[in-house]
């Protein structure tokens, strides 16, 4: 018997998946690897050339660098404004937006309003439209309404553009639910908003979840609508890491390059590190259904 378990775990077709599964890791933790080392380095072995090498004397410097000293443009004051710049625009533009995809998508799957489905296709419409084909109309109706370069203003492009896929998440969700548990709820007197907010909401936890998850990345890995739309004052972390990166004036400090760039992808790592479970457990629930 176990010599039959050993020989069905030797299968080429086994050792294939692994060696495939290996390589795919190998390919996606190297550079991670190469920024995480470089950036515990000095200058000086930088220049020895051995970027696989482990640092001979750790230094915190370049993430203190990094963090509160180095470069943007003009101002050297690092990038933790654009962190909290980030988290300015990645709390209400995650919140808000699952709010109004979960209300869609409980109105599209339970209530089903006249013109339902030509709106849910406008919606899917839109989720193919590219951001660049939209970028300069929305550019001429923030600015006609005073919202261009503000926080309102990048918030609100982050909801326009996260809402079909939003939509389409929580709509397949509410589809997988029996409609008999809606229309209990309706002989016991509730209504639209009632069992909206006590009912449907409570129980789509693993789809905002999912959602949440969705949203946070998006939203502070964005780089080309936070420079258009925030404006200098709310310039996103990804957009002041740019500037780091691409500061020719002066030395080209690889290691504070490395630490800044770790620091401005440690919020989307942590968020998958510790929330991945619940990621498959949510999208296992619903997310792909209907």
């Amino acid at each position: 018997m176990n010599g039959n378990a050993r020989r069905r775990r030797l299968t080429p077709a086994r050792i294939g998946i692994y060696a495939f599964l290996l390589t795919a890791a190998l390919f996606f933790l190297l550079p991670l690897y190469i920024m995480l080392v470089t950036s515990f380095k000095t200058m000086d072995e930088i220049r020895l050339g051995n970027i696989f090498a482990l640092p001979v004397s750790v230094t915190l410097e370049p993430w203190t660098t990094a963090w509160s000293q180095a470069c943007t443009g003009v101002n050297c004051n690092g990038i933790r404004g654009g962190f909290w710049n980030s988290v300015l625009i990645a709390i209400p533009s995650t919140v808000l937006p699952i709010l109004l995809g979960a209300l869609n998508g409980y109105a599209l799957s339970f209530w089903k309003p006249r013109g339902a489905n030509v709106l849910f296709a406008i919606l899917m419409m839109g989720a193919f439209i590219p951001v660049q084909v939209m970028m300069y109309p929305l550019v001429r109706i923030l600015a006609t309404l005073g919202l261009f370069s503000s926080l309102p203003g990048i918030v609100t492009v982050h909801i326009i553009f996260s809402m079909p896929v939003m939509t389409l998440l929580f709509r397949n969700y509410y589809l997988s639910i029996p409609q008999e548990l809606f229309k209990a709820a309706r002989i016991d007197g509730g209504g639209f908003w009632r069992i909206f907010a006590q009912l449907m909401l409570p129980m789509s936890t693993p789809m905002i979840i999912v959602a949440a998850i969705m949203q946070v990345t998006g939203v502070w890995n964005d780089y080309i609508l936070g420079l258009v739309f925030a404006g200098r004052d709310n310039l996103p972390m990804t957009v002041q890491l740019n500037n780091v990166i691409n500061t020719t004036t002066g030395e080209r400090l690889y290691n504070v390059n490395m630490a800044a760039t770790i620091l401005t992808s440690m919020v989307p790592l942590a968020i998958y590190f510790f929330s991945g479970r619940w990621f498959v457990r949510g999208i296992a629930a619903g997310a792909v259904k209907g």
